[in-house]
């Protein structure tokens, strides 16, 4: 008798240990991530912040802002800052897209119009310090092709913007030429163009008409807020630096 209880003690003994070791190693695999978790959770740890952008409170309609700091929502190729353009220089320390105050709220308004259409702004130049302009006004002393510095021009104010269209997905929205073409195909009141490109630039100018631009008939990229063009011409520089 005392060796079957001393037998029945080993069996329990022994499928206590088994139980105790299942269910630490059931344990375990219940705690214990997979690798594909890890790896999630590296991947999470890793994301930047969400950017957060600035308002227009406490600042002047006159203040000169910068877009890129008010919303992520633009799209840039700011020729100026490149050799490709009309001049074949580069004229900009570095591209950046500055607007007065007003100029920035009505872009962003706008914005938002085009992109319940699947399109977005696209700058090609915005404000234009009148040193700039001295620079452009050496290169090509034309009046048809660059204003003349002593006078200035509304992009000297902060209140003129190059632009086009592209989707979401950053294609350009066909226009019918480039920008800075200067001849009768990029007129406004040139209609004998594919009804592709006479709809895109209906969508252009349209919206930028209703909140508060005008535009210049030679030139389907070029628009200037009607509340800008009393401001003064001004010269200030942007920081390449920050």
């Amino acid at each position: 008798m005392r060796n079957f209880y001393s037998a029945l003690i080993l069996l329990l003994c022994f499928v206590a240990c088994k139980e105790t070791t299942s269910g630490k190693k059931e344990a375990e695999q219940h705690v214990m991530p997979s690798a594909q978790a890890v790896d999630t959770l590296l991947k999470e740890e890793k994301k930047p912040a969400p950017k957060t952008f600035r308002t227009f409170e406490n600042l002047a309609d006159t203040t000169f802002v910068r877009l890129a700091d008010f919303s992520d929502g633009f799209a840039y190729d700011l020729r100026y800052a490149t050799k490709n353009n009309f001049l074949k220089e580069k004229v900009y320390d570095c591209a950046e897209c500055y607007t007065r105050v007003k100029t920035a709220k009505a872009l962003l308004k706008a914005n938002e119009e085009f992109k319940k259409s699947g399109v977005r702004i696209k700058f090609f130049d915005c404000y234009r310090p009148n040193s700039v302009q001295y620079k452009m006004w050496k290169i090509v002393p034309n009046p048809q092709y660059v204003a003349n510095p002593k006078k200035g021009s509304i992009h000297n104010k902060g209140g003129a913007v190059d632009i086009t269209l592209e989707t979401l997905e950053g294609e350009e929205l066909d226009m019918g030429t480039d920008f800075d073409f200067f001849g009768k195909r990029a007129y406004h009141d040139n209609f004998d163009l594919p009804e592709k490109v006479l709809a895109n630039r209906k969508l252009l100018k349209e919206t930028m008409e209703k909140h508060g631009f005008w535009s210049i008939r030679t030139e389907w990229w070029h628009y200037n807020l009607k509340a800008g063009s009393n401001d003064k011409v001004a010269n200030f520089k942007w920081n390449c630096n920050q």
